[in-house]
């Protein structure tokens, strides 16, 4: 009999996807201007950790966590690359 001894990744994962739709939208509403703390946490909370969390649902057999956590993750690195790489002169900017 094999028991699964891994911690439930949900906490992580929900975390990840709240506090970084939180800080946007704190700077969707005109509090705070883009900066590197909001661009920081959707690389590597919103996103990276999301992606994280994701694999450990797979592991657990969570075909819904998987498919939640992965894909916000991979939303919130795709959002960062929009937003970051025109100013990096790595592409053009999107249209309006």
């Amino acid at each position: 009999m094999q028991t699964n001894s891994l911690a439930n990744p949900g906490p992580l994962g929900l975390m990840g996807f709240g506090m970084t739709t939180i800080l946007l939208n704190l700077h969707n509403a005109g509090f705070f201007p883009l900066s590197s703390i909001i661009l920081s946490m959707g690389i590597f909370y919103g996103g990276i950790a999301q992606i994280i969390a994701g694999l450990l649902e797979y592991k657990k057999g969570n075909t819904f966590g998987v498919t939640a956590f992965t894909s916000y993750g991979a939303f919130w690195l795709t959002l960062v690359g929009i937003l970051m790489l025109p100013k990096m002169g790595l592409a053009e900017a999107s249209d309006a």
